[in-house]
């Protein structure tokens, strides 16, 4: 799962900044690696704004449900923001796999 295409919907183009976005691909990717573990077709990214020593950081929050799964991490921004993402797994007609993150509003 998650291998092939990559899209992001217009939604993720003009909300969140490509540090961000490179983020959570790279944080599927770690998932995907993991030995012995269920990656579930649906991943879920909650991102938040956190103050920290004047400087503006995100804390984005990566889980699945099936099989359960959850990571934080929290990454230096120019461009802060509190959204909920989607990243989905699905198939072309001809089989061959592709993603697509999206806003959660755009489901």
């Amino acid at each position: 799962m998650f291998n092939g295409d990559r899209y992001i919907t217009r939604g993720i183009q003009a909300a969140i900044g490509i540090d961000i976005q490179m983020a959570m691909w790279m944080m599927i990717d770690e998932l995907k690696n993991k030995n012995n573990f269920n990656l579930d077709y649906l991943q879920v990214f909650t991102i938040n704004k956190v103050n920290s020593k004047g400087s503006t950081i995100v804390s984005i929050k990566h889980e699945q449900e099936v099989e359960p799964y959850l990571k934080e991490i929290t990454i230096p921004t120019e461009y802060p923001i509190d959204r909920k993402v989607f990243v989905i797994s699905s198939h072309y007609e001809d089989g061959k796999e592709y993603s697509t993150m999206m806003l959660s509003d755009e489901y």
